[in-house]
């Protein structure tokens, strides 16, 4: 939303508006579905998720199966919260 309102200022008047009525949420829609917010906001969640990853991967080396299986799990869980679709 927020980058979509760096597109399209207007729709802060929509927000401020409220969501009560219906077609203020489709007036929003649109204006999220005309801008690039959504790409935006998935980059920066890649960008995120990269740098989680690297902190993982830079802690210090063990053989511990706990540790290790642990660390799998952090670095799935990151993949997981920006490929899933619900």
């Amino acid at each position: 939303m927020l980058y979509a309102m760096e597109e399209f200022p207007q729709l802060l008047e929509v927000v401020d508006r409220g969501f009560g009525n219906p077609a203020n949420v489709e007036i929003a829609l649109d204006y999220l579905r005309k801008s690039h917010g959504v790409e935006r906001t998935k980059e920066l969640a890649r960008e995120h998720t990269d740098r989680a990853v690297k902190a993982i991967e830079s802690l210090p080396y063990s053989d511990d199966k706990d540790v290790l299986t642990s660390r799998r799990a952090l670095v799935d869980i990151t993949e997981r919260v920006i490929t899933r679709t619900k």
